[in-house]
C-alpha cells in the first residue's frame, strides 16, 4: 500500500470517529426538564434547562406549552433576575374533571423574555424553575418548548419521541411522573413530607423520653442494693 492510500484511510478513519463521537453530543444538546421528585397528582418543580445552540446569536425569549387534553390547573415561576414571566391562560376544548373542580380554563403557556444583557450565549445553558400541580395521572408529560433566538431564528423543541425508535432531532422535553403511593390527591406534596418528618421526629423525642426514663430507674435500683450491701457489712451491723 502506498503511503498516499495510507494517508487517506488514516483521514477516513479520524472523520468517523469524529462524526461518531459528535453526535452523542449533539442529541443531548436539547431543551430538557427535570424535577427532584414528579408524582401524579403532587406538586413539583419543573426545572427547564436551554442549552444555546448558535455559534453567532444569543436566546432571548422561551416559550413552554403546557398540555391541554391533562392541563396543570396552577403554574407559578421563579423570579429570574433580568427576565420577565408571563402564565397565559386558555380555554380548554373541553371541561376536564379533577379531584379538586371541572376545569374549563388552564395555564396553556409560559413565556420567558429576556432583558437587556441576560440573553443566553452562544456557548452557554441557562434554567428556568416552575412549581405546578396537581399533576395529571400519566406516566408521561410532554411540555413542547420554542426557543428564540437574536437573529430572528426559532428553534421548536416539540417533536414526540417513539419507544423503539431514534430520538428525533427536536425532541420535546418530557417529565416522568411517579404513581401516587399516599393517601389523598396530594401524595408526595410538600406538606406530606414535612408531616412525615414531624411524625419522625415526634417518634423518636417519645423513645427518647422513655430511654431516660428507664435508664433513670436502672440506676436508682442499684443504688439502693448498693446501700444495703454497705449497710450489711458495716462492723456492728446484723447480718
Amino acid at each position: 500500500m502506498h503511503l498516499p492510500a495510507i494517508s487517506r484511510t488514516v483521514a477516513a478513519a479520524a472523520v468517523a470517529v469524529g462524526v461518531a463521537l459528535a453526535v452523542p453530543a449533539a442529541a443531548q444538546a436539547h431543551v430538557s426538564v427535570s424535577a427532584d421528585t414528579a408524582v401524579q397528582g403532587g406538586y413539583a418543580k419543573l426545572v427547564f434547562r436551554v442549552p444555546n445552540e448558535s455559534d453567532t446569536a444569543s436566546t432571548t425569549k422561551l416559550v413552554f406549552t403546557l398540555p391541554k387534553d391533562t392541563p396543570i390547573p396552577s403554574i407559578r415561576t421563579k423570579p429570574k433576575p433580568g427576565w420577565t414571566a408571563t402564565v397565559t391562560k386558555e380555554k380548554l376544548p373541553q371541561p376536564v374533571k379533577t379531584d379538586d373542580a371541572t376545569l374549563t380554563e388552564a395555564p396553556a403557556t409560559v413565556t420567558f423574555t429576556a432583558g437587556k444583557g441576560v440573553a443566553i450565549g452562544p456557548g452557554q445553558f441557562d434554567e428556568f424553575e416552575l412549581s405546578g400541580g396537581p399533576l395529571p395521572a400519566t406516566e408521561r408529560l410532554s411540555l413542547p418548548a420554542a426557543q428564540y433566538y437574536s437573529d430572528g431564528t426559532v428553534v421548536r423543541w416539540d417533536q414526540p419521541a417513539v419507544d423503539g425508535k431514534p430520538e428525533p432531532q427536536r425532541p420535546a422535553p418530557v417529565l416522568a411522573l411517579a404513581a401516587a403511593t399516599g393517601s389523598g390527591h396530594h401524595a408526595g406534596a410538600a406538606g406530606d413530607t414535612e408531616a412525615a418528618g414531624h411524625t419522625e421526629e415526634e417518634s423518636g423525642e417519645d423513645g427518647l423520653a422513655r430511654g431516660l426514663g428507664i435508664a433513670g430507674l436502672v440506676v436508682a435500683l442499684l443504688a439502693a442494693g448498693l446501700g444495703v450491701l454497705a449497710l450489711r457489712r458495716r462492723p456492728g451491723t446484723p447480718a
